[in-house]
């Protein structure tokens, strides 16, 4: 069932064609806003962060509505990798390069806090989304492994991060891969089924008391005299209102779109290869991300296939013969996988900055946002919630450090931006000889 790569990204309101759609039990559609309310919190965007926020807030007994185009999980929360990981889209040494090291480690801690989170929302509410502890971060040159391993003194004696470096013999005894030379071992973060884990958000921010409209988009952000969201069949008024439409806010906010760029990234399902021989291949099943410029990320399912993540598209279309270099990409790693093809392939969008630091904080004293997940968001986009959440209970302390990362522009504006950013990346992987 591979994604037609004449298609765009975006196809149909319904959840895209996918493993985790097809592997998650078909689910009522929550009703479309039907008329003018009063509420205490509206929130565009049915992700993790809108989730996140609409379930802190429901359950300190705020009213609260979360308006989504299409369904809960259909963007970036319901496609991903699964690979939910401390820390952000950015190394550490950009924090600290922007913020200072001790904002930086405030920032790094709250990241932890943001994995601890999840596992505690998975076991408290019961959500059936196979969480698997343990991540690794694998070089491909003897230059990357030794930068990672930098990067591993940092974190394990400034940040207090417990690491563990692996050589290749190691490696290779948990992971049947030729082609990395070791593994920075993380065994806090770890990888889920990110669209059960989304639905399961869902149930529990509807079951604290928020109210959630499918199918139901967002026109316009009304900003005076008080905030609103206007949508075809009706209008949210709010005292506050949380934008986490992420990539896809579409015109609502201008000024927070030029600061992120839409990127296409793609994942793939093998058919079922069965529990020994996935197993072979991952033997402590953990998730295994590259250190590529166009990075591999993989792990495997609960049904005993391999999840395979890659490739990136700057445009608003998939790459030509993705099927093809998807496949490839996979027999590289394995190649014991060598004929084994993809049954399921699809795509979606990450919001990266150009720094790639998280971009979170408010257009107004009443008007809050957050973006900028750069791929790094499955644990992130839940803590974006909570902080989103404590701030506007009246307690901003946290948020009030993210607010203090600088962001820039994209340089082009709405018109120029993307095609700049397709001609950076195609030079540098012409000069990296990638892809």
């Amino acid at each position: 069932m591979a994604m037609d790569p004449t298609h765009p990204l975006r196809e149909d309101p319904a959840l895209p064609p996918s493993w985790y759609a097809a592997s998650v039990a078909p689910r009522v559609a929550q009703p479309p806003l039907d008329g003018d309310v009063q509420v205490d919190v509206a929130i565009l965007g049915a992700g993790y962060t809108g989730l996140s926020a609409a379930l802190e807030l429901a359950r300190r007994g705020l009213r609260v509505v979360v308006l989504d185009a299409c369904r809960v999980g259909w963007g970036a929360s319901g496609r991903n990798g699964g690979q939910a990981l401390v820390g952000y889209g950015c190394e550490v040494d950009v924090l600290e390069k922007q913020v200072g090291v001790e904002d930086a480690r405030t920032l790094f801690d709250y990241s932890r806090q943001g994995v601890q989170l999840l596992r505690d929302r998975i076991d408290e509410y019961r959500i059936d989304c196979h969480w698997v502890s343990g991540h690794a971060n694998v070089p491909i040159t003897a230059r990357q492994s030794q930068a990672l391993q930098r990067d591993m003194e940092r974190l394990t004696t400034r940040y207090d991060y417990p690491m563990q470096w692996w050589d290749r013999a190691t490696l290779r005894a948990q992971l049947d891969s030729p082609r990395y030379q070791g593994a920075m071992f993380d065994p806090l973060s770890g990888h889920l089924h990110p669209l059960a884990y989304a639905q399961g958000l869902a149930d529990a921010a509807i079951a604290a008391g928020a109210v959630i409209h499918e199918h139901t988009p967002v026109l316009e952000l009304q900003r005076m005299p008080h905030p609103a969201l206007r949508t075809a069949t009706g209008t949210v008024h709010a005292a506050h209102v949380l934008l986490a439409g992420n990539a896809w806010l579409e015109g609502i906010a201008p000024e927070l779109e030029r600061h992120v760029m839409p990127v296409g990234t793609y994942v793939g399902a093998t058919p079922v290869l069965g529990e020994a021989r996935t197993r072979a291949l991952i033997r402590n099943d953990m998730a295994v991300s590259d250190t590529g410029l166009v990075l591999d990320y993989f792990r495997l399912s609960h049904d005993h296939r391999v999840l395979f993540g890659g490739g990136a598209s700057y445009s608003s279309r998939p790459p030509a013969g993705l099927d093809s270099v998807m496949q490839r990409r996979l027999w590289q790693v394995f190649p014991q996988l060598q004929g084994v093809p993809l049954e399921y392939l699809w795509g979606g969008y990450v919001d990266i900055t150009p720094s790639r630091a998280p971009h979170w904080g408010r257009l107004t004293p009443d008007i809050y946002f957050a973006q900028g997940f750069s791929g790094h968001g499955v644990a992130a986009a839940n803590l974006a919630g909570q902080v989103i959440a404590e701030a506007i209970a009246g307690q901003a302390a946290r948020l009030d450090v993210f607010e203090r990362l600088p962001h820039r522009p994209f340089p082009g504006g709405r018109l120029l931006r993307t095609p700049l950013l397709v001609a950076t990346m195609a030079f540098v992987k012409l000069r990296n000889l990638i892809w």
